[in-house]
């Protein structure tokens, strides 16, 4: 009988802690943060420039154990089209034409895949919603486990025109925006 005992205890200690294992694996959701930003650089005729926002919100579904990533499940970010901004307004009214913001209100990025690379690179497949126009790119991004969640780090690079834009010009033609854009972004997903 004492045996038998001892087999039941053994066997609900064995239960307890596959069970704290697992939850301590599950995967959770995160939220994108306020400290969260977005960047578009670019060049033109008469000077490089680059247009912010921190307006961006989104979710993740992550497992994170022992301070570490383990998988990205899933991850979406949507921003509106016109919390980008520039320290000209003349410059952000020509950005918006470009986006089509009267019919496309936001920017959308969609993960579709996640593979590790090491402890710190991730490469990311995902859809962006640019302007009305979707496509799917590939993004190495740096990954920082924080302590309420984590940092993703990365960029693209893209063109007016593989999302359906003309290139803004300004002064009646005489300042041209240059085809490629570089998109760039410091995302704090956090519980």
């Amino acid at each position: 009988m004492t045996k038998m005992k001892t087999n039941v205890k053994f066997f609900a200690f064995v239960i307890t802690f596959l069970g704290m294992t697992s939850f301590a694996t599950a995967q959770k959701s995160y939220t994108l943060d306020n400290k969260s930003n977005f960047t578009v650089a670019g060049t033109s005729t008469l000077h490089d420039w680059e247009m912010k926002s921190t307006s961006g919100t989104g979710t993740a579904s992550l497992t994170i154990t022992n301070s570490k990533l383990i998988d990205i499940e899933s991850l979406s970010v949507t921003l509106l089209a016109e919390s980008i901004k520039s320290e000209k307004k003349s410059m952000d009214k020509v950005a918006y034409e470009a986006l089509k913001t009267d019919k496309n209100k936001t920017i959308k990025y969609v993960l579709k895949s996640a593979e590790k690379v090491n402890e710190s690179t991730w490469e990311l497949t995902g859809t962006y919603t640019i302007a009305g126009v979707s496509k799917v790119y590939k993004t190495t991004v740096k990954t920082t486990v924080t302590k309420d969640g984590l940092n993703l780090q990365g960029s693209n690079k893209i063109t007016f025109t593989e999302f359906g834009m003309k290139s803004p010009t300004a002064m009646l033609g005489t300042i041209k925006t240059g085809q490629d854009l570089t998109i760039k972004f410091n995302l704090n997903f956090n519980l």
